[in-house]
């Protein structure tokens, strides 16, 4: 799930300072100096070096220890969305030297749930410990982009998960859109949560990223967000307005909803890619797309077909998409054979989906999300 060093080699830096690294890719000009960004930056390359200097876990991991190590203090950092969040703890896991991993926390609870449903499935009693051993035994450091927490089976997991791995001496640096004392904020039984949340401030640093600037919503100030025809032309827009928002590398994003498999393409700083096939040619509903809603601040969707009789299923599945971005406020950034109104005339379903062109028409405004981008 980790990110390679080779973003820090592209910028011809060996593992520098985090600093350092600032500095080079405001020169190539690849970022814009950011007073609010170079404050975090203290903070970032504190963790860096704690990491560098903590001692190696013992062999046989962590967890043969008797005592709980007490490690370094990783960090939290939260804003407004489109503050940089994402591109600092990518600086900061670009020049960290351990064994690493950088993971959407959407996706690694995901994985987390897997694994424990596995070790339960092997008669292990307690599903937790196995999972946050494995963790230990191959990484020092953990990156997690956009935590956040609605689900109560996700609340009652992390606290305990949260608590064997800091014990186990690992450093977590996570981007959240909420202070600490907001996560699973009304949530169910929230009582049970408030301990991880006491855990968090404990064992991390809060630095708050107090911009008035989203970098993500001047990006797409007075950029089209949909283009017709699908051809030549319109990829080559979408892939610069794609550029400019993803600024790095982007990657899969896997989804697991009820026992499948959601995969979005491309992923990078909360902005997704994927072809109209990929998320409405295959058997999937309501729940895949709310994960990808709740996943997403940006999705871009290539090659909307014409829709109508030969595609019915397709184009019933491209209706509760759109409903699910749009109720999630997830901006979207598209191409399609037609525009909206003359996407679907014939067959039926033509009646209903003049809702969802309108609601197509509606996502183009240029405002239109920016609470949620």
């Amino acid at each position: 799930m980790g990110i390679a060093a080779a973003h820090s080699k592209r910028y011809g830096l060996d593992m520098k300072t985090v600093q350092a690294e600032y500095e080079a890719r405001i020169a190539s000009g690849a970022l814009r100096d950011d007073p609010v960004q170079r404050a975090a930056l203290a903070s970032l390359e504190r963790v860096r070096a704690a990491v560098r200097d903590a001692p190696s876990a013992p062999k046989g991991g962590w967890f043969r220890k008797a005592a709980p190590v007490v490690g370094p203090k990783g960090l939290y950092m939260w804003g407004g969305v489109g503050r940089g969040k994402s591109m600092l703890m990518d600086l900061l896991y670009d020049t960290v030297d351990v064994p690493k991993q950088r993971s959407h926390f959407h996706a690694f609870m995901q994985w987390v749930h897997g694994a424990i449903a596995q070790a339960r499935k092997d008669g292990v009693d307690d599903a937790i410990a196995p999972v946050a051993a494995e963790l230990a035994g191959r990484v020092r450091f953990l990156a997690f982009d956009e935590m956040q927490i609605s689900d109560i089976t996700d609340a009652m997991i992390v606290g305990r998960l949260f608590e064997a791995l800091f014990a186990a001496g690992l450093v977590v640096v996570t981007t959240s859109n909420r202070v600490p004392d907001d996560l699973y904020k009304d949530g169910l039984n929230r009582q049970l949560f408030l301990p991880f949340i006491g855990l968090l401030k404990d064992r991390m640093e809060v630095h708050e990223l107090a911009s008035d600037v989203d970098y993500r919503q001047t990006v797409l100030e007075g950029t089209q967000s949909y283009f017709t025809p699908n051809n030549a032309a319109a990829r080559a827009q979408i892939d610069v307005v794609w550029d400019q928002l993803v600024n790095g590398d982007a990657k899969p994003l896997t989804l697991r909803v009820k026992g499948r498999d959601v995969v979005l393409p491309a992923f990078a700083n909360g902005v997704a890619r994927a072809k109209f096939w990929d998320l409405c040619g295959k058997p999937l509903g309501a729940a895949d797309y709310l994960a990808v809603a709740d996943a997403v601040r940006v999705l871009v969707l290539e090659g909307i077909p014409p829709l109508g009789r030969s595609n019915y299923n397709e184009a019933k599945r491209f209706v509760t998409l759109i409903d699910t971005l749009y109720e999630g406020q997830v901006r979207l950034i598209a191409s399609a054979a037609a525009l909206p109104e003359m996407l679907y005339l014939e067959g039926e379903g033509v009646f209903e989906f003049e809702r969802t062109a309108s609601r197509l028409r509606e996502m183009q405004g240029e405002d239109w999300g920016a609470s949620r981008v």
